[in-house]
């Protein structure tokens, strides 16, 4: 059977899109009439079809659910074919539907699991890709799409708590921003403008406000368009691997986020690892394809070095200990691994670990910025108000 795209009217004359598996477009067109459709156009899916309509990646949300509901499907002992169409009726949005059906398209077409996923790499990453063949290798696909499915149901779960976390801080500053630019705007030219009529000498803050307020109502759109044309050209400048090898090394260097950077990352090396090596994949493919996880550039050129050092012979704990990039934690978890023969727990172990020591971190740094960026608003307009009653101040005093 293949997949064909379909667009229908119901009874009520609404239009239905979807996609529908059957063995000819003819079938298709049976298939729809008996649901009460109303066939308007049948065209088949393929791999080409997929990729254009779907460049993106899928979400890391819709990979999850999806990953677990697969693994299910497989245990419960359907064919990797009967699952895929399962998992076509079961897909809530049409761009999953046609990503699925051209996977099962081209397993139809006499390919492997892994070979049809290796079609759709925008769809499914490395690691993914990777695993799949893994348990087809050792014929664990069900117990291997599971271990994937948790995987990636971490990986989410980590980063919508980092983004939980940073809402009411991102929040707090932008309002802050706000207020202060408004009072500059707007309040401090009406109420200070009543004493620059005057012959008062005002005191030093109040010109410094007013000297403030005139430059951004002069330069502050200005200021505006030129710091959104710089962040462009930064995140530009960001595609040039020098450029962003030196960014990446600034970060790394800075006191608290620079660890939290190297730990995400070795996070994220160490379940990769832990799911390969589990699997049955190489420990050199399984390192080559943890590499392609980190996000820094540092720390994954210290996975490449590692990775050739493992290659010649070195131990892996040695040969991740000799970069200098990953912490002890990590590596010590390696050591007992290798010495157990349990590396693949160990890993998983000290992943989970170091999870926890992200979340903790990021709550405490969450928890001691909101008060910090409070505190910070609550000063500038109290020297916004300083500024402002200082020359009231002085009048009431010469009145007396």
């Amino acid at each position: 059977m293949a997949a064909f795209q379909y667009r229908a009217l119901d009874a009520g004359g609404r239009e239905q899109r979807g996609v529908i598996e059957a063995d000819s477009a003819r079938a298709a067109r049976s298939a729809l009439r008996e649901r009460g459709l109303a066939p308007l156009e049948v065209s088949g899916i393929g791999r080409q079809h997929a990729n254009t309509a779907m460049r993106a990646r899928l979400p890391a949300s819709v990979l999850t659910l999806m990953s677990r509901q697969w693994a299910t499907l497989l245990a419960s002992g359907l064919t990797v074919e009967q699952s895929l169409a399962a998992l076509i009726e079961q897909a809530d949005t049409e761009p999953l539907r046609r990503v699925l059906a051209g996977v099962r398209s081209e397993i139809v077409g006499g390919l492997s699991l892994a070979a049809a996923l290796e079609r759709f790499p925008a769809q499914f990453p490395t690691l993914y890709r990777a695993s799949v063949a893994a348990g087809e290798q050792s014929g664990e696909l069900a117990r291997v799409m599971l271990q994937l499915a948790d995987h990636l149901e971490q990986n989410d779960i980590l980063r919508r708590k980092t983004e939980q976390a940073l809402i009411y801080p991102c929040l707090v500053a932008c309002v802050a921003l706000v207020i202060v630019v408004a009072l500059m705007v707007w309040v401090v030219p009406q109420v200070v403008g009543v004493f620059a009529q005057s012959r008062q000498s005002l005191p030093p803050l109040t010109r410094i406000t007013i000297g403030l307020s005139e430059f951004i109502q002069a330069w502050g759109l200005v200021m505006l368009i030129a710091a959104s044309a710089l962040g462009l050209a930064f995140v530009a400048a960001l595609r040039d691997t020098a450029f962003r090898r030196r960014v990446d090394l600034l970060l790394l260097g800075l006191p608290l986020i620079g660890r939290h950077l190297r730990t995400l990352d070795a996070t994220r090396f160490a379940s990769t690892l832990s799911i390969l090596v589990g699997s049955g994949v190489p420990l050199l493919r399984a390192l080559d394809a943890g590499g392609r996880v980190v996000q820094r550039l540092p720390v994954r050129e210290a996975v490449t070095s590692a990775t050739e050092r493992v290659r010649e012979g070195m131990a892996l704990s040695r040969a991740l200990a000799a970069t200098r990039s990953f912490p002890p934690l990590l590596l010590h978890m390696v050591a007992n691994g290798e010495a157990t023969g349990q590396i693949a727990a160990l890993l998983d172990k000290a992943a989970r670990l170091q999870q926890l020591e992200l979340e903790s971190r990021s709550a405490t740094l969450t928890s001691l910025l909101e008060p910090a960026l409070l505190l910070l608003m609550g000063a500038f307009v109290l020297l916004i108000v300083l500024a402002v009653m200082q020359p009231i101040i002085e009048i009431n005093t010469l009145m007396r």
